[in-house]
């Protein structure tokens, strides 16, 4: 299997790369890359609101009236959540919201979506992407050039001129070959990686 590698300054072809086939041919498959795209959006909710019960309600110590004899109906604390000010019959509490995946079944769901990219012609590789300064307007001639307005950009490391580039394009996103997820790859029209990245990714799901 091969795939062009494009010059990121005006497009056109520069060579052509051999993939491995058991990263980048794999079968799609639905259910696990579903999983794992929930797993990461589970994982990414905070989970800290919190509410108090009566017991937490600041006050309410003292009975408000006595048992017997006032009208009134009996009451033991002004913090009962029947009270305006009381608390919660069932507070919401802090709770962690992640699910644990195997990473062999993430390392597949990658290769899944890497595998079908490639087959709907969604994988561009551009032979470098470097910024002497941040601008944002190099990064959209780049992008034009290699037919990728709307994308995710993956660079091999962190680079913090690219990042800048990208950081105020709307339908484009910078990240590196670690901070890869299953979401931020479904989400753009097409994946823009660097060769050192690709290499770097087909080293790691090969």
């Amino acid at each position: 299997m091969q795939i062009q590698v494009l010059k990121s300054q005006d497009g056109k072809a520069a060579e052509s790369v051999e993939l491995a086939e058991a990263a980048f041919g794999a079968a799609f498959n639905e259910p696990l890359v579903h999983q794992a795209v929930v797993a990461y959006q589970a994982g990414a909710r905070q989970g800290t609101r919190a509410q108090k019960n009566r017991s937490a309600v600041r006050g309410g110590g003292a009975k408000p009236w006595r048992q017997k004899g006032t009208g009134h109906a009996r009451a033991g604390t002004i913090r009962s959540p029947l009270w305006r000010g009381g608390g919660k019959v069932f507070p919401a509490a802090p709770r962690n919201f992640a699910q644990k995946m195997n990473r062999k079944m993430y390392r597949g769901a990658m290769r899944a979506i890497f595998s079908e990219l490639v087959r709907q012609d969604r994988l561009v590789v551009v032979d470098e992407l470097r910024f002497d300064a941040p601008r944002t307007k190099a990064m959209v001639a780049r992008l034009e050039a290699v037919g990728a307005p709307d994308a995710l950009v993956v660079t091999e490391a962190f680079d913090l001129n690219v990042a800048l580039s990208g950081r105020n394009l709307p339908r484009v996103e910078v990240c590196d070959v670690p901070a890869l997820n299953p979401v931020a790859l479904l989400r753009h029209e097409k994946v823009v990686m660097t060769l050192p990245a690709l290499k770097k990714v087909e080293a790691w799901l090969a």
